[in-house]
Formats: structure tokens, C-alpha cells, sequence
């Protein structure tokens, strides 16, 4: 069965740091591979993407702060976050770019206090 967990999140104070994996069941080593964040608008965004060749793209929210690796032979997907704010506040999904509906998982919910 193909799937993805995210694991990784939690509560932080503002300004601090958190690293988010996603672990795949694999076969997504020709995929670009994104994370998405959910927040109080309900709205699916997608932050950085990451190319099969380890090319990676950012959303202007996130650019310097954010940085998103994979690793195959792993079958993960990581995502880095520092000098975290409270409107990165939000539900973090990984999935494959763009997104396939059957590979939605829980997500991991991310809270940063000011």
C-alpha cells in the first residue's frame, strides 16, 4: 500500500526550530516531492518542492528559513524549519507535486507561539 507519515511536529516559541520528516513506502524517486501546510483558512498551500534531482523551490514565505532534503534510499522526505513565526502555525502534509488525493496522510501539526 503506498502511503506517506509525517511525523516531526509540536509546539515552539517563536524564532525556534523543527524538523519535520515524512516517510514514504517508496517508489517516489522520479517524483517532485512538496510540502503542503494546512492553517486556520483551511487552504491546502504548498511551501518548497524538491525535484528528483535534489532541485528545490521555495515558497516566498518560507525562503531562507525552511529547507527540504530527500533522501531515496531512504524513502524520506525532510523538512527543516527555523526562525519558525506564528502564522507557520498550520497542519504540515507531504505528497508528491502536484498532489495525488489517495496519498493524503495525517499530517503533523505545527504551533509556534509568539
Amino acid at each position: 500500500q503506498v502511503q506517506l507519515v509525517e511525523s516531526g511536529g509540536g509546539s515552539v516559541q517563536a524564532g525556534g526550530s523543527l524538523r519535520l520528516s515524512c516517510v514514504t513506502s517508496g517508489g517516489f524517486s522520479s517524483n517532485t516531492m512538496a510540502w503542503y501546510r494546512q492553517g486556520t483558512r483551511n487552504r491546502r498551500t504548498v511551501i518548497p518542492t524538491v525535484s528528483p534531482t535534489g532541485y528545490a523551490d521555495y515558497d516566498e514565505d518560507v525562503r531562507g528559513r525552511f529547507t527540504i532534503s530527500r533522501d531515496d534510499a531512504k524513502n524520506i522526505l525532510v523538512l527543516e524549519m527555523k526562525d519558525l513565526k506564528p502564522e507557520d502555525t498550520a497542519t504540515y502534509f507531504c505528497n508528491v507535486r502536484p498532489p495525488l488525493r489517495k496519498l493524503w496522510g495525517q499530517g503533523t501539526h505545527v504551533f509556534v507561539t509568539s
